[in-house]
């Protein structure tokens, strides 16, 4: 029998927005979190502008750790699952530390940690690069520290699947329960902001100058951002015996890889058809269920067309029925931790009834989907959602959540 998994415990930080509770405060609120970059020099470049996180002090969430050995992803995982797991009230409930898990996505992992060390040493000062923040590069130690911080002594991995490694995190811990080999899992994604990133997407020219417009007519591309958000995934019963908060339940995973190319999603959109429909029978709720689509919605001529494509084949005659935002007009493209993020947003949108808008929208695209919730959030009663998540080399994983039913 299939197990009931809810979302008991949310961290999540953004350039709109440090805990939930500020998040989805100015996420309803449309704030627009995107400005000129400060971390590093863009003078070089013809666009300046992205997402950061200002005012994070990652000293105030390492206990058991030194974070001047962390890179900024690791802090960023860090301070994202202290609050998770302080938000579930953790602490305080029964759980044996080897039946915690822990899985956190990403895409460039800690990269910033290589372009410190080189500026050090190329401004002849190698002295303040700390050796154990060499040490501490591998992919792999964001989920460790992640681990060391919370006690956690149960299965722990990173899972690098580009940007859609965040929902790719949250598939993994939901089969680790379901599999018996955790009793809760905090899952997650977090990317660091960094040069090589930004060089990445400049290079492919596809940074829009000044702002992001996901589904919009005259949208001129995504923009490079940086966050951090992890869930807590718990059996339903074992969370309504011990009074936790219930945000949602997550229904249904589902993953696909069209491999149609390295950096373009197939111009059909058959992975995104294949991932959506698998979760939608994952999940066993009818495509007319749906009742908001959290878009994956880079503001790239590509992505927002061929994901458009996907909708239109899936839900057929009831596509422009269904409300769709990408909350990437106001964050940015956070890169792994974007799915992470949205799933924070779908759990609180399903927690309060009201979705959030898509920034920036100006004029309707004849090739994309129409109903995008065009910069003001709306009340509705929000019973399920779905959320895509597309990633480079074809990579892409879609969830579904649900409202929580006590029958």
């Amino acid at each position: 029998m299939k197990k009931r998994i809810v979302i008991t415990g949310l961290g999540v930080l953004s350039p709109i927005g440090v805990g939930h509770q500020n998040f989805w405060h100015a996420l309803i609120t449309g704030t627009i979190g995107t400005k000129e970059i400060t971390a590093f020099d863009t003078s070089k470049f013809n666009v300046n502008r992205g997402g950061e996180i200002k005012n994070f002090r990652p000293e105030d969430y390492f206990t058991n750790s030194d974070y001047r050995e962390a890179g900024r992803t690791t802090q960023l995982a860090v301070a994202a699952a202290k609050m998770a797991f302080e938000d579930a009230g953790l602490n305080q409930a029964s759980y044996p530390a080897e039946e915690i898990g822990v899985c956190i996505g990403t895409t460039m992992g800690n990269t910033g940690v290589l372009e410190f060390a080189t500026d050090a040493y190329l401004n002849n000062e190698p002295e303040i690069v700390a050796p154990n923040l060499i040490r501490n590069f591998p992919n792999s130690y964001i989920s460790g520290a992640v681990a060391n911080e919370i006690n956690a002594e149960g299965p722990c991995i990173t899972i690098p699947t580009a940007c859609a490694a965040g929902n790719y995190a949250i598939t993994y811990g939901r089969d680790l329960i379901e599999d018996g080999d955790a009793e809760v899992v905090l899952v997650g994604g977090s990317d660091g902001l960094s040069r090589a990133c930004f060089t990445t997407f400049h290079r492919l020219g596809a940074i829009a100058p000044e702002i992001c417009q996901p589904f919009d007519k005259n949208r001129k591309g995504m923009m490079v951002s940086e966050g951090s958000a992890v869930i807590v995934l718990e059996e339903r019963e074992r969370a309504i015996s011990r009074g936790a908060t219930i945000y949602a339940e997550l229904l249904g995973c589902g993953l696909s890889c069209d491999a149609h190319h390295p950096t373009a999603p197939h111009p059909n959109g058959l992975g995104a058809i294949s991932a959506i429909s698998k979760t939608l029978k994952d999940a066993g709720v009818s495509k007319d269920a749906i009742s908001y689509i959290s878009a994956h919605g880079t503001g790239t001529k590509a992505n927002d067309t061929t994901e458009s494509i996907a909708i239109k084949e899936v839900f057929g005659e009831n596509w422009d029925n269904i409300p769709v935002s990408s909350i990437k007009a106001m964050l940015g493209h956070t890169m792994g931790a974007a799915s992470a993020i949205e799933a924070v947003t779908c759990a609180l949108s399903i927690y309060h009834n009201i979705i959030p808008p898509t920034m920036n929208f100006e004029e309707h695209d004849p090739d994309c989907i129409q109903n995008v919730v065009p910069n003001v959030a709306i009340s509705k009663n929000v019973e399920y959602t779905l959320s895509n998540s597309f990633a480079f080399g074809g990579n892409i994983s879609t969830i579904i959540m649900g409202a929580v039913k006590h029958a």
